[in-house]
């Protein structure tokens, strides 16, 4: 099993592209918060009668409004499967704009209500700073780069204003609140070094347990998940093709020369399918000298032709392993069908047919014909 450093380590642009998404999963709290600010401001304009106090809050609200439409927008984007770490950073800056604009508007409403002389409206906006921070803590502590400024930009304007009163109780109440954010600030940095490894971890896991351990290929449950993303939802691009592979002469070299050399054998056979396919394809291997290969978006049956017999060409090619020249070949069937709303197990299960009959004629590559299944024929 790899150390956790070496997983992390292969994992670092997935982790923040996960973080990332974590900003996105706060949307509830944070429209909550814009109708406490509405409430809370308008009282505070009632009883203070302050102009600029009103145009705060009605800057304010219209900047939430503004953050929470700009989440909105960019939730769709940042729950993409292809989601990169450069268009992540991009939708990041977006909606730190969006965030960290309130923030400052904020800071500016506590700054304005402590000059004001309404203890009253002291406690209010003093109740509303906190619960800010509280939700900033718990919604944005994963990326801490927007987190520290804008519990800062909340809260230090209002801060100043206190200690500039010279009041032995504004003076404490306002290092009480500095020390929590002192504290708040530590604590959500140690929070951001744990959430790495832990999702770091998760990720590396969920990608062990889709990878076969000693080919690196992708294994079956891998397999299905890329064929339901790419053919479900009655989505039309073109013909699918699906390759059975099987190894001729396996057990042969596992007999003679031991199954340290036998696996060896499967690893380099995995490289050798997985350098024959396009970009886009999915090679797997289901198990044993089993192996598949799926190709998506073909445009005729002779692209799958012209793909089975570069991998029977491929796989045929002498293997050197240590002091052993082994060669073997394969048998390969494969199907060609619509590629939309398909059955993997249906199609694997035609492709093996088409297999079990490539074997029956000495290795000869067959295609399995979906359109008259009781047709089969060697290419």
């Amino acid at each position: 099993m790899p150390s956790r450093r070496n997983i992390l380590g292969h994992l670092p642009e997935a982790v923040e592209v996960e973080q990332i998404r974590s900003l996105f999963q706060a949307f509830g709290p944070s429209a909550v918060f814009s109708g406490v600010f509405l409430v809370g401001g308008l009282v505070a304009c009632s009883a203070s009668r302050d102009a600029p106090m009103l145009g705060l809050t009605i800057l304010g609200f219209t900047l939430s409004v503004a953050r929470l439409a700009t989440a909105r927008i960019l939730a769709g984007h940042a729950a993409s499967e292809q989601l990169t770490l450069r268009t992540a950073r991009r939708i990041e800056r977006r909606f730190a704009i969006a965030y960290l604009g309130f923030a400052a508007c904020l800071g500016l409403f506590g700054a304005r209500a402590f000059a004001l002389p309404l203890p009253e409206v002291h406690m209010l906006v003093i109740c509303m700073l906190v619960g800010y921070c509280s939700g900033v803590a718990v919604g944005m502590g994963l990326r801490l780069w927007i987190a520290a400024p804008a519990m800062l930009l909340a809260t230090v304007p209002m801060l100043l204003v206190a200690l500039l009163k010279s009041d032995i109780l504004y003076t404490t109440m306002a290092g009480s609140v500095i020390a929590l954010l002192v504290g708040g600030i530590g604590h959500l940095r140690v929070r951001h070094e744990r959430s790495v490894e832990n999702i770091g971890l998760r990720l590396a896991f969920a990608t062990l347990a889709r990878k076969d351990a000693l080919t690196a290929l992708p294994n079956r449950i891998a397999l299905r998940e890329w064929f339901e993303e790419h053919t479900g939802r009655g989505r039309k691009s073109g013909l699918l093709a699906v390759h059975y592979i099987d190894l001729n002469g396996f057990k042969p070299v596992n007999d003679s020369y031991g199954h340290p050399v036998g696996d060896m054998l499967l690893a380099l056979v995995g490289k050798r399918i997985a350098h024959s396919i396009r970009e886009g394809d999915i090679a797997a291997r289901l198990g044993g000298d089993e192996f598949a290969v799926i190709q998506h978006g073909i445009a005729s049956a002779d692209e799958a032709e012209l793909c089975a017999n570069r991998l029977a060409e491929a796989i045929g090619q002498p293997y050197r392993i240590g002091d052993h020249l082994i060669t073997i070949s394969t048998g390969l069937g494969y199907v060609v069908a619509d590629g939309r709303d398909e059955d993997l197990d249906h199609l694997l299960g035609l492709a093996d047919k088409a297999l079990y009959i490539s074997k029956r004629k000495n290795g000869l590559v067959t295609q399995y014909d979906a359109v008259e299944p009781i047709q089969i024929r060697a290419a």
